[in-house]
């Protein structure tokens, strides 16, 4: 676990609750940078910084979604692997009523409401990743089985 010293948020008090062995990267934020800007900042592989996407079905129920920093979500191949008609982004404001988060902040981790998770499968593969620890301009990095253990995430092949 990382003793450096951050403003506590939901994620970071989840992650010690469960016990998982993480470090926290602190970057400059850049409004509509993404992962793109996180991975250039940390000099990390885009496709090890996995994004949050909260979205929701045809009937407006949210849900998660976890995806390479360096790849896009098919949401046609997410409704199908969901067996709903359609899915879309959740708007910003509804976003962070579910989640308690705020969009370039949004963690996986300790949200306002439990959320169903969906994860790009290849995700599960890797030694590390790095995702958002509920705060703007800071990740913390995992080890995928303990997002697994944590989260229990569906797995899904869901990439464009």
């Amino acid at each position: 676990m990382t003793k450096e010293k951050f403003h506590t948020t939901q994620a970071i008090r989840t992650l010690k609750e469960h016990g998982v062995d993480f470090h926290l990267h602190p970057y400059r934020y850049e409004e509509r940078g993404g992962t793109t800007v996180a991975a250039r900042e940390l000099q990390i592989d885009e496709h090890l910084a996995i994004k949050t996407l909260v979205m929701e079905d045809e009937k407006g129920d949210p849900f998660l979604v976890l995806m390479h920093g360096n790849k896009n979500v098919s949401t046609k191949a997410l409704a199908r692997a969901l067996g709903v008609k359609t899915v879309r982004p959740c708007d910003p404001h509804v976003a962070h009523k579910h989640t308690g988060y705020v969009v370039g902040g949004t963690s996986p981790f300790g949200t306002r409401k439990p959320l169903k998770v969906y994860t790009e499968a290849s995700i599960m593969d890797l030694p590390k990743i790095y995702i958002n620890a509920g705060k703007r301009g800071l990740l913390a990095e995992i080890s995928p089985r303990d997002l697994e253990r944590i989260l229990n995430p569906t797995p899904v092949s869901i990439t464009i």
